[in-house]
């Protein structure tokens, strides 16, 4: 019998579909993998941006990971938005404590309409709890700049970041470039001894609501499927720009990327 391979997303659930579980839920899906969720807010938004957040109480979101860790068990787990440090510090103890592997830590800040996502002081409990259990984190450039407290303009600036994220204890980095001004959308990826360099043709559009949660659900995906971290992220570039480019144009303001886009390019 074919093993299931499962992956946990710990994050905030949008009502709009586009990004937070709900995206890592689909890209899962689409990605061959059963997914498995533990919310830690829920979020009132749309494409025009975050109408209300809501955090689930630290006990609800360890119970939900204790559900999960004490049945089913993941062969990765991703975090999105985990909005305060007692939450940041009670997820980072579940994850000790169930043995966790291929933990995927997407450090959201700021959703797309510029609301923020991630209590300042929650920055610090990042950095001290659960960075440092991570086998890939995930910053674009402006939340790497907050990580690392320096102004990134170009590629050498982003090379100096990955290098101070990685002496926080990640096992590697991955600075996204969806934020620059090249004419090609560059990730950097370094794992304390080399950078590599994954380059796309940049898409201009302004739906590219949810793109950080499906890039860092389809690493993780890949993980749990056994690729290494250099294979993971070449899939979910492959992924994230079949979304984007195939983009379902709905909502007024930044529409949410197209998740079943490559699947249907990879039949």
């Amino acid at each position: 019998m074919r093993k299931v391979v499962k992956a946990l997303t710990i994050a905030g659930s949008d009502s709009g579909g586009g990004a937070g579980i709900q995206a890592d839920l689909k890209t899962f899906q689409e990605l061959d993998v059963f997914g498995m969720s533990a919310l830690t807010a829920v979020t009132a938004q749309n494409t025009l941006g975050v109408q209300g957040v809501y955090p689930m109480t630290v006990e609800a979101v360890e119970q939900q990971i204790d559900s999960i860790g004490s049945d089913l068990g993941a062969d990765a787990v991703k975090t999105g938005m985990l909005f305060s440090s007692e939450i940041i510090q009670a997820v980072a103890g579940k994850i000790s404590e169930y043995g966790f592997k291929n933990l995927v830590v997407d450090p959201v800040m700021i959703a797309k309409g510029g609301a923020t996502l991630l209590q300042n002081e929650a920055l610090i409990a990042l950095k001290r709890y659960l960075i440092p259990l991570a086998t890939v984190i995930t910053p674009n450039i402006p939340e790497a700049e907050v990580l690392t407290g320096r102004q990134i303009l170009n590629m050498e600036d982003r090379k100096r970041a990955a290098k101070m994220l990685f002496g926080f204890g990640a096992a590697h980095i991955v600075i996204k470039g969806g934020h620059d001004e090249n004419r090609e959308a560059i990730d950097l990826l370094y794992d304390g001894n080399e950078f590599v360099y994954f380059s796309s043709e940049r898409i201009e559009t302004k739906n590219t609501h949810g793109t950080g949660c499906t890039f860092a659900a389809a690493i993780t995906a890949e993980l749990a499927k056994g690729s290494t971290v250099n294979e993971a992220v070449q899939t979910a570039k492959r992924f994230i720009e079949a979304a984007i480019f195939n983009d379902l144009g709905i909502g007024n303001g930044h529409g949410p990327t197209n998740h079943w886009a490559y699947r249907r390019e990879n039949k």
